[in-house]
């Protein structure tokens, strides 16, 4: 319990840092969400979108976390990579889509930034939740699956 609230710190520090950065966007990016593209209005202000990385950040933990707690470990081994695989192609999708869309380009380095921190707070995510030890079943609960007469 006390690693998932370190977790949780960790989480909101860094949501702060990716939505100050994500606001830091350039001038010619801020006019551009005010004139065209108007539903990315969220992003010029720095607390909704920390608000809005913090509660996508915790909403992956509670779903891994709860992935990796229900499912056998062999389903386990196999869910947690692809998290992790999801995370890296948009860590690198995002990094090509920066360099080779002029208007993504414009938007800023800082901005870049915060994206880059999101997909890295998504692997730590994962990571974090795939070092965790998996519970142990409860011996009563083997014993009456397998048919045993209780002790």
């Amino acid at each position: 319990m006390k690693r998932n609230f370190i977790l949780v710190i960790f989480i909101a520090f860094f949501s702060l840092i990716a939505g100050y950065l994500l606001s830091a966007i350039s001038l010619i990016g801020r006019a551009g969400i005010s004139l065209f593209y108007t539903q990315y209005k969220f992003l010029k202000s720095w607390w909704i979108g920390s608000l809005l990385v913090f509660i996508v950040w915790i909403s992956l933990f509670l779903i891994q976390s709860v992935l990796y707690k229900r499912v056998r470990k062999k389903t386990s081994k196999i869910i947690q990579p692809i998290f992790l695989t999801i995370a890296i192609f948009g860590l690198f999708f995002s990094y090509v889509d920066f360099r080779n869309t002029l208007s993504h380009r414009w938007l800023g380095e800082r901005f870049h930034l915060g994206v880059y921190l999101f997909w890295l707070g998504w692997i730590a995510i994962t990571i974090f939740v795939t070092l965790q030890k998996k519970p142990v079943a409860n011996i009563q609960e083997i014993e009456i699956d397998k048919g045993l007469p209780e002790i």
